[in-house]
């Protein structure tokens, strides 16, 4: 298949804290439309793995290339790559003095360069597709953790990125608020938003997922479709990684 054919690639991504070797030769490539999901034990570089494709940690060793243009080693190109390469954190990092549509605004304002008309339109178009319009004039106080986490969503989307990460968005939430933010990230997979997802809610990797890529130790352990890595794992240890979740694996 030839190199065009893929939106990202990463290739061979290597990165240690002190003595803790966190990643360990990771590669994976991934086309338009794609919905990836990395699952595996805590500490095993997923959410590292995230923060080196745009470059939040910057790898010892790799390359990631983004329509066949390094996103690694960019220089001052680097935020030009993370209007394209948009992040969804599991914290949501929203700012607590502005409201909702502000908090999708700013980004449009001060990095597009948008009149405040033109980002205003956009930015409630954004929460109208997360569900979020009608509480457009709230603060992050006000609003639910899942209701800020669909914020978080809805200024990632404003940017019209070509690929979104998502680290673990539902980690902080209870179950209810969890399924509101799923049922989005699902309407973004069948609309052909190109994602990238860790998480360990096997329902949703089920349903959506183009590949699951299992994580252990830093590395790929084992990758494939839904099909293959839940219903007939390769190996013992992905396997029995996925045992944990049998109660989890409804839409």
């Amino acid at each position: 298949m030839a190199d065009d054919d893929y939106i990202l690639r990463v290739e061979d991504i290597h990165k240690t804290y002190g003595d803790s070797e966190v990643l360990k030769g990771v590669s994976f490539n991934v086309r338009k439309g794609d919905t990836i999901v990395f699952i595996g034990p805590s500490g095993t570089g997923k959410s590292t793995l995230l923060r080196c494709i745009n470059q939040l940690t910057v790898p010892d060793k790799g390359r990631v290339y983004l329509h066949e243009e390094e996103v690694t080693n960019c220089g001052s190109r680097i935020n030009h790559f993370r209007q394209k390469i948009g992040m969804v954190f599991q914290n949501f990092y929203l700012f607590d003095h502005l409201t909702a549509v502000k908090n999708v605004e700013i980004a449009l304002l001060k990095v597009k360069g948008m009149s405040p008309e033109e980002a205003r339109e956009k930015a409630l178009f954004e929460l109208r597709q997360v569900g979020m319009e009608e509480w457009a004039d709230h603060y992050p106080a006000e609003l639910s953790g899942g209701q800020a986490q669909r914020v978080s969503i809805a200024r990632a989307l404003a940017m019209e990125p070509d690929v979104i990460l998502f680290d673990e968005p539902t980690s902080a939430l209870d179950p209810e608020l969890t399924r509101e933010v799923l049922e989005v990230m699902k309407k973004l997979a069948l609309e052909g938003m190109t994602m990238l997802v860790v998480t360990h809610e096997m329902g949703f990797a089920r349903s959506v997922a183009t590949e699951i890529i299992f994580m252990e130790g830093g590395k790929i352990l084992e990758a494939g479709t839904p099909e293959d890595i839940i219903k007939n794992p390769g190996s013992e240890r992905t396997k029995s990684f996925i045992g944990q979740f049998s109660g989890n694996l409804g839409d």
